[in-house]
């Protein structure tokens, strides 16, 4: 499936996963870790071993953790 991804405060993704691909496999493809960053679909976070809606408009992913 095609999924449309954008990492707040970075960049958009045009994503081409599996169909059974879960949320952390989003967070990952876009270069980041599930323990860093969180997705949020229609304003709402959402469990990252949860298997990504294909009729999500947009999927945004939030880091969580930044600098050090």
């Amino acid at each position: 499936m095609d999924v449309t991804c954008e990492v707040a405060g970075g960049e958009c993704h045009e994503l081409e996963l599996p169909s059974d691909a879960t949320y952390a496999d989003l967070i990952r493809a876009v270069g980041l870790s599930p323990q860093e960053a969180v997705a949020v679909v229609d304003g709402a976070p959402v469990p990252d071993d949860v298997v990504v809606d294909a009729d999500a408009d947009a999927v945004r992913v939030l880091r969580l953790i930044k600098g050090g």
